[in-house]
């Protein structure tokens, strides 16, 4: 197992970790139109930012993961290379983007579980096998901040981290409110710049989640905690 990195770490050592074969499994993505208009070589430099600030903050690998909105498998797919030993779930309900990355993902060798889990974040994360499970709870772009917290906070185990990308212009002050993260078990742990390209903001779970979240399909989004 890698260390975990340190501020010396550069983007080209923490490269090293990615295969090839990552390389090509995203750039296929992005010519069925799953990422975006960012190049696939920034959006995997993005997903390496999502290790850089997990393992900064837990000061070692996860055991678990669940990204949320995988979608085409950023940062998913680079985290799964990067942890082999990790408990591996990428979370999408859209059926062409889950069978994709089922397809990408089938036979690859690793020690840990890998899993492709098509269904919506407000059912998964009220099942036993998932719900308060998972040391790292990724989201690159899955919704505004009071959706991801609702979705996300119910997977966590307590202790563990909910890492979010931020938006290009910066972290604002009111996107992440300590009254609306306490009602989730979710308090401030840090924000993480990468290689002053890239901003994270990560959320430590302290507390269990109430039974009431996450609410019904839709309703976080409709009626957002904060």
């Amino acid at each position: 197992m890698s260390r975990p990195p340190d501020s010396g770490d550069t983007l080209a050592e923490l490269r090293l970790r990615v295969p090839t074969e990552v390389d090509r499994i995203l750039l296929h993505s992005a010519h069925q139109g799953f990422l975006g208009a960012m190049p696939a070589a920034d959006q995997i430099d993005h997903a390496i930012g999502f290790v850089f600030a997990s393992e900064s903050v837990l000061a070692r690998q996860p055991t678990s993961f669940v990204d949320l909105g995988t979608g085409g498998g950023v940062p998913g797919v680079v985290l799964v290379a990067c942890w082999p030993e990790c408990r591996a779930v990428l979370l999408d309900a859209n059926e062409r983007r889950s069978d994709f990355l089922d397809l990408e993902l089938a036979g690859w060798r690793r020690s840990g579980t890998l899993e492709v889990v098509r269904g919506r974040a407000e059912e998964v994360g009220r099942e036993p096998a998932f719900r308060q499970q998972f040391d790292l709870v990724t989201s690159r772009s899955f919704g505004s901040p009071p959706v991801t917290a609702e979705c996300g906070a119910p997977l966590l185990a307590v202790g563990g981290l909910l890492v979010v990308s931020e938006p290009p212009e910066g972290p604002g002050a009111d996107r992440w409110p300590g009254d609306g993260l306490a009602e989730l078990g979710l308090a401030e742990a840090a924000h993480v710049r990468f290689e002053d390209r890239f901003g994270y903001r990560v959320l430590r779970k302290v507390e269990p989640t109430s039974d009431r979240y996450p609410r019904r399909v839709g309703v976080p989004a409709k009626r957002p905690l904060f």
